[in-house]
């Protein structure tokens, strides 16, 4: 077991979220702690999609998620938050005036306040009704490095936004992409299903993934078309199975808070039903939500100013125009960033 860690704020997940919440506790003089089960910062984002193009982030016409993740890193670099990664939060307690969180592996911190950026807590990618078992022998649930795709004949399983932006980040480097969704219509955003409808991909409705051959990788599968009934074996030996995520909040359904339809419910401030303790981003629910990533840092922003107040009684929420007085770390981090752009 480690020597008790303290902290004004822990921040429990450090995806895209929680890193800004680092920020902006770092601009009110908060020290911060950030806890997360995966090994590196950037939740969701850097585990499953760090090649894949982000495009409602504001400033950011398209950006990639690693290298969203990068500058969200430091952007709150200057304030020295302190990432305990790989461990998950397991206990919440109060004792008087303080909480103490307890990881899996024993690591115990003491804070004055919490919030929860956990995304949608702990998640299991849906498993295909065949082949599953060539998990790491050709199938996989997401895309981290595209350069293990290049000239091959991949096959994507799906009809959301992760299954179609897949094809479209694949197919200019694949030797050829087919997409199979067991449905006509599809769930991902519509500018980015016609954009899929003008590549090469070859996609596949009404159909679904009835078996996989290969040895000891996969070689091919069976496309069945569920309104002919024919089958059809293509080539494949790349198969990414994007059927989307179960989730589990894990320990957090025990800590008291108020759930949801597997969210924690807030107030307008980010405050949950336990005293000083605050959440904002997926993780979250509240009439007229819209769980963005973009929602989710405005509401963060909202909670981390809020639970300055709440630590700091009588002190406004609202941290003054940053662009007309920033704090002196924010600028000699802005003014080392700009230097070294200047020089490359």
């Amino acid at each position: 077991m480690t020597q008790p860690m303290s902290a004004d704020l822990v921040i429990v997940g450090a995806g895209p979220v929680g890193l800004f919440g680092a920020y902006y506790a770092g601009v009110r003089g908060m020290s911060t702690i950030l806890i997360d089960t995966l090994d590196e910062p950037g939740g969701q984002v850097s585990a499953m999609f760090p090649e894949k193009a982000i495009y409602d982030v504001a400033g950011f016409p398209a950006i990639k998620g690693r290298d969203l993740v990068d500058q969200l890193l430091a952007q709150a670099a200057p304030f020295n938050p302190t990432y305990v990664l790989g461990e998950q939060a397991t206990h919440l307690n109060r004792s008087g005036d303080e909480y103490l969180i307890a990881t899996a592996s024993g690591t115990i911190v003491h804070c004055r306040a919490v919030l929860i950026t956990g995304g949608v807590g702990t998640f299991t990618p849906r498993q295909m009704p065949a082949g599953d078992d060539y998990h790491g022998r050709g199938l996989a649930y997401f895309v981290p490095d595209p350069a293990e795709y290049v000239g091959r004949n991949v096959v994507v399983v799906g009809g959301g936004d992760s299954a179609v932006d897949w094809v479209l980040m694949l197919e200019p480097i694949a030797a050829s992409v087919t997409i199979v969704h067991r449905r006509v219509d599809f769930r991902a955003h519509g500018h980015s299903v016609q954009q899929m409808g003008e590549t090469t991909a070859r996609v596949i409705t009404n159909a679904e993934i009835s078996a996989v051959r290969g040895d000891p990788h996969v070689a091919e599968v069976e496309v069945h078309n569920k309104v002919s009934d024919e089958r059809e074996w293509i080539p494949c030996d790349r198969l990414v199975a994007a059927l989307g995520f179960t989730v589990n909040l894990g320990p957090l359904l025990q800590w008291g808070l108020t759930i949801d339809k597997r969210s924690i419910v807030t107030d307008s401030t980010g405050a949950t039903n336990l005293p000083g303790v605050f959440a904002a981003g997926d993780i979250v629910e509240y009439p007229g939500k819209v769980k963005l990533i973009a929602t989710g840092f405005g509401e963060v922003a909202t909670a981390v100013n809020n639970a300055f107040v709440y630590l700091n009684p009588g002190r406004s929420a609202f941290p003054g125009h940053l662009s007309e007085n920033p704090p002196e770390a924010v600028l000699a981090a802005a003014e080392a960033n700009h230097a070294s752009a200047v020089a490359s």
